[in-house]
Parts: structure tokens; C-alpha cells; sequence
């Protein structure tokens, strides 16, 4: 049985360690989660097709309902992006959501894009050694998100840190900007150490820290409440 998503096992930069990766899924039984969100680098440095895939199909046989965005160095973006379809039509209920969006089984709304956002328009976006791209692209892919008739919650993924003007702390005014306008109940963000939350306008903005030294979070969306978490 799918269970509810609206409780998430939130967690960044598994970076290929597929033993590290199977002890974050170990962990949605005793936590109640109904959904898994990884914010790259899923691969680490220079991630290849085979990493994607031998990845990927760690994240079938749980049966979990699972979202993610890949990070910068999740190059080249062909070999991420085969690997990522193949799978989801082996296993319809894993979601890749780089540019994309995504429906949970009850209805919960899950978009993103990953890589380095940048808001200068005119820089230039690199899909070949890493994951790059000027924030309009971002603005672009997610304006699908006016054109929908109902007004689902959200979910947010991104890698890149949203700046904040009330915290003084920089990042992109244009994720920030995106955040503000579309008011995902929640966003997941990749960045620095240790599980933080802050609030971004109406959303809860959470970082879970780095998977690499065993950091994750429980992000309840309803309640938004968030669970600092570490693996053994």
C-alpha cells in the first residue's frame, strides 16, 4: 500500500554511497514516511551513467514514493536523464523532478530543478561537465505551475540556496522570488551543515544537511514540523 506523503525522509548529496542510501530507506518504516526526497549530488564528482543507474534502481525495490533533483555535478545531464526515465517506468511511483513537476499518490505537488542557478541572465547553462543554469530557465519550467486548474500543496527541490533579505544571507533573489510567488508549502533545499529550517514568506524553507555524514530530516507537510535525524 502507498501510504501518504505528506510526512518526507528529506535528504542531500547521497553522493553513489548506495550502503548510506539503503540505511536512509531502512529508516521509513520506524519514521512513518510515505515519501523520500534526495537533492543531489547523487552521484558525487563526475557522476556517470552507471552510478545514475546502479542509484536509481536502489530506490525501486522499497516502494516508496521518491523525489529528486540532481546537483551540479550530476554531469553529463543525457546519461542522468536516460537513467532517470528508465526507471521511472519500471518503477512508475520514482520521480525525477529537474525542471519538472510530479503528483504523489494523494495529491501533493512536487517540483524543482537542480543543478547551480544562476541569476545572471546571461550566464551561460553547462550540461556537459556540470549542472548550470540562468534562473530564467528555472522561471521558465515552472511557470507550468500557473496553468493548473486546482491549487495543490507543494514541494519545493532545489540545490541551489534561495537568498534571504530578512536572515542578510545571499543566494538567488530569483528562487526566492519563485518561492514567494508559487508559496510551496515546503521547500527542500541542499547547503551547508546540519538540519535547519527558516521561514521564506509563507514556506518553510528545510535543510537537511548532507546524507555523506549520515544528516537527513522528517519534514511533516501538513504540520510542518521538521525532525533533525543522523544515521547510525
Amino acid at each position: 500500500m502507498v501510504r501518504n506523503a505528506r510526512r518526507i525522509l528529506a535528504a542531500a548529496e547521497p553522493a553513489g554511497e548506495l550502503g548510506t542510501l539503503e540505511g536512509l530507506l531502512g529508516q521509513v518504516d520506524r519514521t512513518g514516511a510515505g515519501a523520500v526526497a534526495l537533492l543531489g549530488n547523487l552521484t558525487g564528482t563526475g557522476g556517470k551513467q552507471e552510478a545514475h543507474r546502479a542509484l536509481f534502481k536502489t530506490l525501486g525495490p522499497p516502494r516508496v514514493q521518491t523525489f529528486w533533483v540532481p546537483g551540479a555535478q550530476d554531469a553529463p545531464l543525457a546519461g542522468y536523464l536516460r537513467e532517470s526515465y528508465n526507471v521511472e517506468m519500471v518503477y512508475p511511483f520514482l520521480h525525477g523532478v529537474h525542471g519538472s513537476i510530479a503528483m504523489s499518490s494523494d495529491h501533493l505537488l512536487f517540483a524543482g530543478m537542480g543543478g547551480e542557478i544562476v541569476d545572471d541572465p546571461d550566464a551561460e547553462r553547462e550540461e556537459q561537465q556540470a549542472l548550470r543554469y540562468p534562473a530564467w530557465e528555472v522561471e521558465y519550467r515552472l511557470k507550468v505551475l500557473r496553468e493548473l486548474a486546482h491549487d495543490y500543496q507543494k514541494v519545493f527541490l532545489f540545490t541551489t540556496v534561495p537568498a534571504h533579505k530578512g536572515l542578510q544571507r545571499p543566494g538567488s533573489e530569483i528562487l526566492a522570488e519563485l518561492i514567494k510567488t508559487y508559496s510551496p508549502r515546503v521547500a527542500l533545499v541542499a547547503g551547508g551543515e546540519g538540519v535547519r529550517k527558516e521561514m521564506l514568506a509563507n514556506t518553510l524553507v528545510v535543510f537537511p544537511g548532507s546524507l555523506a555524514r549520515g544528516e537527513y530530516a522528517v519534514v511533516d507537510v501538513q504540520d510542518r514540523t521538521v525532525q533533525p535525524a543522523k544515521l547510525a
